[in-house]
């Protein structure tokens, strides 16, 4: 039976265990799509990374992204964490950055004043949400008449859309009813500006078909920063806060630099061994 390699890293958290944990295997080159699968649903930790050598020109390494329950093309978090594992693993990149290979195509990774950042990859779907449907999630997360300003498709792989709401305070309380939610089959994502606070915006985000919220949201935080930027809604420099409603502290830094988003925040590794498939 094969062994490799494991971390499980602490993503876009203000201290250890504040963010979002990702568990890591490398060297998975040998594992099947149904090893992969079966391990990402063991570990029930709301993203597990893959990492193997890359197969296009110009990547450091491939990574592949699992849910408890699929495969993602593009994560924010996991790709973070699997550029911290790869790193700490002593791998050296072919140029300045990091170059990802995923779902999506090939991502970079920048390691910037203690931190790594990556670049936010192109919406898939945008624009505005339709009405009707606005209203319904509306009511299934128990929201005030009136509470969501905006709606938008900010999809970049995962299938994200966000409602802005009128204060961080709004976002915090509201209750998702996943009976309501569920069926819309939705990755909904709700945000909130704060007034005077260390974070420009909170937000969270749901995973309605499987039925809970993910306390920090890379691919979200990405997607969301290419909307509020580019309507004028938040500066080009901000910093936001996620997994408050859960109990964690996750701060995750936008940065516009030119047409380029950059998406980052604290890694650090909290367990480390091998694992036995």
């Amino acid at each position: 039976m094969p062994e490799l390699a494991f971390q499980q890293v602490d993503v876009f958290g203000s201290g250890n265990f504040r963010g979002n944990p990702l568990a890591v295997v490398l060297g998975a080159d040998g594992l099947s799509d149904a090893e992969m699968a079966r391990f990402a649903n063991w570990t029930n930790l709301s993203e597990t990374a893959f990492i193997m050598k890359p197969s296009r020109s110009g990547a450091d390494y491939r990574v592949r992204i699992f849910t408890p329950a699929r495969e993602l093309p593009f994560a924010g978090h996991p790709t973070l964490g699997s550029a911290h594992a790869w790193l700490a693993a002593g791998g050296q990149p072919r140029g300045r950055d990091v170059v990802q290979q995923c779902g999506v195509g090939l991502v970079t990774v920048r390691r910037c004043q203690g931190e790594l950042a990556f670049a936010a990859p192109p919406l898939r779907r945008s624009g505005p949400v339709e009405p009707e449907m606005v209203e319904r999630i509306r009511q299934g997360f128990g929201l005030e008449p009136g509470a969501v300003t905006a709606a938008e498709w900010v999809d970049n792989g995962p299938g994200w859309l966000a409602l802005l709401l009128r204060s961080g305070d709004e976002v915090l309380a509201a209750k998702p009813d996943y009976a309501v939610l569920g069926p819309m089959n939705l990755r909904a994502g709700l945000v909130g500006p704060w007034e005077g606070a260390d974070a420009a915006f909170e937000l969270r985000a749901f995973i309605c078909p499987e039925g809970y919220e993910d306390p920090v949201t890379g691919s979200l935080n990405a997607s969301v920063a290419q909307w509020l930027i580019g309507s004028g809604r938040a500066p080009e420099s901000y910093v936001a806060a996620q997994g408050t409603a859960l109990g964690r502290a996750g701060r995750v830094s936008l940065r516009k630099d030119g047409p380029q988003i950059w998406v980052g925040g604290n890694t650090v590794t909290c367990i480390e061994g091998r694992v036995v498939f």
